[in-house]
């Protein structure tokens, strides 16, 4: 079983053991570490929702608290970049192949689109945990950051929890 297998199957365990607690936390989780997937949180857990006779609204409920733990990762995010600052993120962002020049681009591109990127961008895969480096470099209002971030996650949530509901896909159908 490959590193990946063993983290799902972690994931899978701990929202079978803790569904609503679990996907708060694996959200939450998942956010912040970016190797975890989020394709294997959200859609898991409404899988074992559907499996446990839990009922649509429980379901969505089930998506609007993952949703809220993976804004609360998503504004971890978006205070180490507000308090850390350009220069010192750009250290880090070397480490992981991302140039001043490609962080240039995402400045520029989020001036301009910035309000609807945070908010579209959380549903977006991969781009959905990265949103938050630019809002936090350039001083997007944490007021602004909150609203759209919930808006956008909790969407992004009760979308991928129905899906695994109701047509039953889990994260290793996904992955694997």
């Amino acid at each position: 079983m490959s590193e990946l297998q063993v983290l799902v199957q972690w994931i899978a365990d701990l929202l079978s053991e803790y569904l609503y607690t679990g996907v708060f936390v694996a959200a939450l989780i998942e956010t912040i570490i970016p190797p975890i997937p989020t394709m294997a949180v959200f859609p898991t857990a409404g899988f074992i929702a559907s499996q446990n006779g839990l009922s649509v609204a429980e379901a969505v409920l089930l998506g609007i608290v993952g949703g809220l733990g993976a804004s609360i990762g998503s504004t971890v995010i978006y205070l180490i970049a507000l308090k850390l600052g350009r220069t010192a993120l750009l250290k880090y962002l070397n480490k992981v192949r991302i140039s001043e020049k490609k962080l240039n681009k995402v400045e520029k591109w989020f001036e301009k689109y910035g309000d609807k990127a945070v908010l579209f961008g959380r549903m977006i895969p991969v781009f959905r945990e990265m949103i938050s480096v630019p809002a936090g470099l350039l001083k997007m209002s944490i007021k602004k950051f909150l609203l759209y971030t919930i808006l956008g996650s909790c969407g992004w949530g009760v979308t991928m929890v129905l899906i695994g509901y109701f047509f039953g896909i889990t994260a290793f159908e996904m992955i694997i």
